[in-house]
C-alpha cells in the first residue's frame, strides 16, 4: 500500500493508469500474491484505486484530496459553552486536558471492557447486525432497575429507556416537553453543555445561584413564581462543576416548590457512582413522578461505548420512545448495550469503582495542596468525583488564562462557560485526574 501511494504521490502513476498485475507486483515486492490482493482491496476501500472486471486495477480518476493536519486550536474563538468541548475533543493526543470532563484511559476498566468485547463477538448474530428493541436491551434495563432499588427508587423495566448517550436523553426530554420560548431553570454555575443544548432548543434559560448544599431554595422559589419554567435541570450528586451534593433539607424544599408550581425536574445522575455514600436523590424522594432520572456510563466505564438511559413514569417513556424512533430509529446499538451489560456484570467492575473512588480521594488531596501553593482554592470540598471548582487569585480573568494555556497545548475550563449570568469570571474547573506537574508549572507561570 505504501509503495502504491508513493508512486501516485510521485506521479509515477497518474489517474487512470493501470497498476501492476497481482503476480508481477508480488514478485517485485517479494511477497505472496495474497498480500498484494489484500493491499489492493484496502486501497479500493480507500477510493485510491478501482477494479475493472477482467482487466485489473486502475488509479482512480477522482483523486482524494491530500491529507492535511487538523486545524490548530482556535485560541481566539469566543470562550462560550462550546469552547471547552471543541478544544478537548479536537486536540491531539499530546494535549493536556485538565479542563475536560472524563478520566484518562489508564483509569478506566480496560481489562473488563476487553473481556466484554471478546464475549460480545460470540453473541447472537442479531446483536451484531440488527436494530434493537424500542426500549433497548432488556437485560441491561433489568440490571439498572436492580441498581435503582438499592438506591431507594422503585421502577419497572418498562420505565427505563436506553438512549445513545446522556446528552441524547436530555435532548429527547427537551423535544417532548419544551417548545421554543419556554423557560428552563438551571443551576448557576451548571454543566456547560446544558446551556449549549438548551440554546439549540431556542428556550429561555434562567440560572439559580448554587450553594454547597444545592440551589439557593429561596431564589429557586422566586424564579418559579416569576418565570413559570417548564423544567429544572440539575445534578444532585457531585454537581458539575462545583462538586457539591444536595442536602436532605434542600431536596425536600425543591420538590415541594416544584410540585406547587407544576415543574418537571430532570436529575442527571452521571456522577452518582463516584460518591462514597449516596446523598439524597430527588428521584428517590419523588418516586419518579415529577422527577425524570437520566444517566450514562461514559464517566466510569467508557466514553467510546455510547449508551445512556432515562427512567420516568410510563406515559412519558411512551412519548420518548416515539421521539427516539423518529430521530434515530432507536437508542444505543444493541452491541453497545451488550458491551455495557457485560462490563457491569463483570465482578471486577465494582472493585474498579471502589479503587477509582480511593484513587480520586488521594488525587484530590494532592491537587488541593498543590493549587494552594498558587493561591488557588476550592469553593467547596467535594465528597467524591474528579472536579474542583476553584477561585483564581487576585480576580484573575479565567478566560484569558485558558486562552493563554491553549497556546501551550493545555485545555482549561474557565468559569463563565458554566455560568448563565457570567458571574464566574475568576473561577476555573479542574479535573484532578488530568492534572500533572506540567499543568501546575503552566499555571504557576500564568498566574505568577
Amino acid at each position: 500500500m505504501q509503495a502504491i501511494r508513493r508512486r501516485i504521490a510521485g506521479h509515477a502513476l497518474a489517474p487512470g493508469d493501470k497498476l501492476p498485475s497481482i503476480r508481477k507486483f508480488a514478485r517485485d515486492m517479494a511477497v505472496s500474491p495474497s498480500t498484494v490482493v489484500e493491499a489492493y482491496d484496502r486501497l479500493v476501500a480507500e477510493g485510491l484505486i478501482r477494479p475493472r472486471a477482467g482487466s485489473g486495477f486502475y488509479v482512480s480518476a477522482a483523486m482524494a484530496p491530500v491529507a492535511r493536519p487538523d486545524a490548530l486550536p482556535e485560541v481566539e474563538r469566543a470562550v462560550d459553552p462550546f469552547w471547552v468541548s471543541r478544544q478537548s475533543l479536537d486536540g491531539g493526543r499530546e494535549m493536556l486536558r485538565p479542563g475536560c470532563g472524563w478520566l484518562p484511559p489508564d483509569w478506566m476498566p480496560l481489562a473488563a471492557i476487553r473481556r466484554a468485547t471478546r464475549a460480545a463477538a460470540k453473541t447472537d448474530d442479531a446483536v451484531l447486525v440488527e436494530y434493537g428493541s424500542t426500549r433497548g436491551s432488556p437485560a441491561l434495563r433489568r440490571l439498572l432497575v436492580r441498581q435503582f432499588m438499592a438506591q431507594g427508587i422503585e421502577a419497572g423495566a418498562e420505565q427505563v429507556l436506553l438512549t445513545s448517550s446522556g446528552t441524547q436523553a436530555i435532548d429527547l426530554i427537551c423535544r417532548l416537553l419544551l417548545r421554543p420560548g419556554d423557560t428552563v431553570l438551571v443551576d448557576d454555575p451548571c454543566y456547560f453543555n446544558f446551556r449549549a443544548l438548551l440554546r439549540a432548543h431556542a428556550v429561555r434559560v434562567v440560572g439559580v445561584p448554587y450553594t454547597p448544599t444545592g440551589p439557593d431554595v429561596d431564589l429557586f422559589e422566586e424564579a418559579l413564581a416569576t418565570h413559570r419554567p417548564r423544567l429544572y435541570l440539575t445534578n444532585s450528586a457531585l454537581h458539575n462543576p462545583t462538586g457539591a451534593s444536595l442536602s436532605p433539607r434542600t431536596a425536600h424544599r425543591l420538590l415541594a416548590a416544584a410540585t406547587a408550581h407544576d415543574v418537571t425536574i430532570v436529575e442527571d445522575e452521571i456522577f452518582a457512582d463516584f460518591e462514597p455514600e449516596p446523598s439524597p436523590r430527588l428521584a428517590a424522594l419523588d418516586g419518579l413522578n415529577r422527577v425524570i432520572r437520566i444517566g450514562s456510563f461514559s464517566k466510569t466505564l467508557s466514553a467510546s461505548i455510547r449508551c445512556g438511559f432515562i427512567a420516568a413514569r410510563p406515559e412519558l417513556v411512551d412519548g420518548l420512545i416515539e421521539l427516539q424512533l423518529a430521530t434515530g430509529f432507536g437508542g444505543p446499538s444493541p452491541l453497545a448495550a451488550e458491551l455495557v451489560f457485560r462490563t457491569l456484570s463483570d465482578g471486577s467492575y465494582y472493585k474498579h469503582l471502589a479503587g477509582l473512588r480511593s484513587r480520586l480521594v488521594r488525587r484530590r488531596r494532592e491537587m488541593i495542596a498543590e493549587l494552594a501553593k498558587l493561591d488557588v482554592h476550592p469553593w467547596t470540598l467535594p465528597r467524591g468525583g474528579f472536579y474542583l471548582w476553584c477561585r483564581l487569585p487576585r480576580a484573575t480573568d479565567a478566560a484569558e488564562v485558558a486562552k493563554s494555556a491553549l497556546r501551550d497545548g493545555v485545555v482549561l475550563a474557565p468559569g463563565n462557560v458554566f455560568s448563565v449570568t457570567q458571574s464566574a469570571t475568576d473561577f476555573m474547573r479542574f479535573n484532578v485526574a488530568q492534572m500533572n506537574a506540567d499543568v501546575l508549572k503552566l499555571l504557576q507561570r500564568t498566574l505568577g
